[in-house]
């Protein structure tokens, strides 16, 4: 192997196993919002930070988390050095979160938006190693754990607004710890991806298609989690909430095929799943809520009344 693509693979490597930490740079403030800045620990008690946006009256909560390398604000990709990494995919705009809270407060939800470990401003956790969901599932544990105890959501009928790595924990949070899921109404999963897949085409993208092993190895010197236990196809096998499935189909970083799986893996009659045409850009993914909520709105709308 080259020293070039050496130094590639090891470049790659490192910030898939330790992505660096973005910054919350939006506030619900901008949009005139009441919220509260909360804190509270995961299932392995690494703390976490978070938003809490009240609906005085309401009886159902929306909890959110977030993609890998995002926070709770989103991804300032318009901005350096987040724009060089990600523009040659076509994702070097800004996505900005706080308009999907606006949405949902609107439509009469509490919100709980919160950093995932290792993301934005929450703590610390397992080396500051990013595990594609395996650890992170407890940090959707925790977040539904302090829903229960707060005295505003303790009776609130909740569903989950998890986004990419977000859905990906929790995914494995239902797996791993079912019990906590009792009571949960639906999930809304923007994105969900499985590791092998996305990595396998940025390299294809950087001229270093069959190196995936190599990879794999880097990776796994980093982490100690390989592509196997890695496996949101799987997990999807122990999701027993309604849940909503949304993705770009044409998705330059991914294959239709992945969430395609994932979501004939979903035991649950009561899912679907929605492919946004028209781009190659993973981003309008994440955008899409903001620009056409309607079809996720019925969805919590529905399971949450």
């Amino acid at each position: 192997m080259s020293d070039q693509m050496s130094h590639l693979l090891d470049r790659i490597a490192a910030g898939f196993s330790h992505p660096p930490r973005s910054p919350v740079l939006h506030s619900p403030s901008e949009v005139g919002l009441d919220f509260e800045d909360v804190t509270f620990p995961s299932h392995d008690g690494v703390p976490l930070e978070g938003w809490f946006l009240p609906a005085p009256g309401s009886a159902r909560l929306v909890i959110a988390n977030h993609p890998m390398g995002f926070t709770r604000a989103g991804l300032p990709t318009h901005l350096e050095p987040w724009h060089s990494a990600w523009a040659a995919s076509g994702n070097g705009f800004e996505v900005d979160f706080v308009p999907d809270y606006q949405i949902l407060h609107d439509a009469g939800y509490h919100v709980l938006a919160y950093d995932l470990r290792n993301h934005g401003l929450s703590g610390a956790g397992n080396g500051g190693i990013s595990s594609s969901g395996l650890f992170e599932a407890r940090d959707v544990v925790g977040a539904l754990t302090y829903a229960r105890h707060r005295p505003d959501t303790r009776d609130a009928a909740i569903g989950l607004f998890s986004r990419c790595l977000g859905a990906s924990s929790t995914f494995a949070a239902m797996t791993q710890f079912p019990e906590a899921f009792e009571g949960v109404r639906c999930l809304v999963a923007p994105q969900p991806v499985t590791a092998r897949v996305i990595m396998e085409r940025r390299l294809a993208m950087l001229d270093a298609a069959g190196r995936l092993n190599d990879l794999e190895q880097l990776i796994v010197r980093h982490t100690g989690i390989g592509f196997a236990r890695r496996s949101p196809q799987e997990w999807a096998r122990n999701v027993r909430v309604p849940t909503f499935l949304y993705q770009v189909r044409d998705d330059i970083l991914t294959d239709p095929g992945d969430v395609q799986t994932m979501y004939d893996n979903i035991p649950s009659i009561e899912k679907k799943l929605h492919w946004i045409e028209g781009t190659t850009a993973r981003w309008d993914g994440y955008l899409e809520f903001q620009r056409r909520p309607e079809p996720m709105l019925d969805w919590f709308a529905k399971y949450l009344s």
